[in-house]
């Protein structure tokens, strides 16, 4: 368990306490990481971490704190490295009692996690010109098309579109583009398109049901997976999920929103979201559904609500609720 920073430990004591109430009783490591871990120990990573996640290889994480402009490198990227957490998984579902402009969406967002101008291999040439790495190989590019195309196959999914740029782009995104397509052809019941991501930003506004699974290289993964978010509700009701061949780490994908950090008013329901994808990565998909279920049933009822929600129920309220319905 990585509290995170600004409302991490809020909301991921109450998710614990949902889990624990749905019959998830682990022991917990709980160890700081970011802006937290910095204070405590002087590194936003502590080693202690790392061997944490390497002996039981699940985590559970809370957002934490990325300077912008300066300091210390993103931990959440770091993380991704280390662990080679190859695959970034963002279901985005509508759920009755959301308000949101579309309904009955069901779409699956799946990044490639580890290379691409999202990786920050940077320097500055001279001063005042700085000089950005964009990394794109086949390995990883294969690696990612066959993970998307496996998902899509067992969750019996009827399209992936492969997002790029290679009309500009034509080396990177065009390996890219022509690997995924390549990795295609093994699974030819599922319908395989491609669209450039400038479009594909303007078509999942006007009609994301056009959509089913989209895959992406790491920065446009990053962009339009908070973009579909807000096709549903926002990231705090958006699960995330980062696999890797040996383990996971599943996070809440929204800011640490230092604005409302200890005031008891940060919406819990994109975290425990995660955690549910967390369960059925252990094998224990049955807890999970019986959450998903009780979460879902509470929503229908339309309260209580955190104010980003517009309610005015605090976090300890919802956690409540959802106990209750289970």
């Amino acid at each position: 368990m990585i509290p995170g920073d600004g409302v991490g430990p809020e909301i991921t004591d109450a998710v614990v306490r949902v889990l624990e109430a749905a019959g998830f009783r682990p022991k917990w490591e709980r160890i700081l990481a970011g802006d937290a871990a910095l204070k405590e120990h002087g590194t936003p990573l502590p080693e202690e971490l790392l061997d944490s996640i390497t002996r039981t290889r699940v985590a559970l994480k809370g957002p934490l704190k990325t300077p912008i402009g300066t300091g210390y490198k993103s931990v959440n990227v770091t993380l991704r490295q280390h662990f080679n957490l190859y695959a970034n998984f963002r279901p985005i579902v509508s759920l009755e009692g959301i308000a949101s402009k579309w309904s009955g969406l069901n779409l699956l967002v799946v990044r490639e996690n580890t290379e691409g101008l999202y990786s920050g291999l940077e320097h500055e040439v001279v001063p005042g010109v700085v000089e950005s790495l964009k990394i794109i190989t086949r390995k990883a590019t294969e690696r990612i098309a066959r993970f998307t195309f496996r998902h899509a196959r067992r969750a019996r999914r009827k399209k992936v579109t492969v997002i790029h740029k290679a009309n500009i782009m034509k080396l990177s995104d065009g390996l890219f583009l022509r690997v995924c397509q390549e990795v295609a052809q093994e699974y030819p019941e599922i319908k395989c398109d491609e669209c450039i991501v400038d479009n594909a930003c303007m078509q999942l506004i006007i009609r994301p049901e056009h959509f089913d699974v989209l895959l992406l290289e790491n920065l446009y993964g990053d962009i339009i997976s908070d973009l579909a978010a807000g096709l549903v509700g926002g990231l705090g009701v958006v699960p995330g999920a980062n696999y890797g061949d040996k383990c996971g780490i599943f996070e809440a994908v929204h800011g640490t929103a230092p604005d409302i950090a200890g005031k008891g008013i940060a919406n819990p329901i994109a975290l425990l979201r995660s955690a549910i994808l967390m369960l059925k990565l252990v094998g224990l998909s049955k807890i999970g559904a019986n959450i998903d279920r009780a979460l879902r049933e509470m929503l229908r009822e339309g309260k209580p609500t955190t104010p980003d929600m517009g309610g005015k129920a605090t976090t300890e309220q919802v956690a409540r609720a959802i106990i209750e319905k289970l």
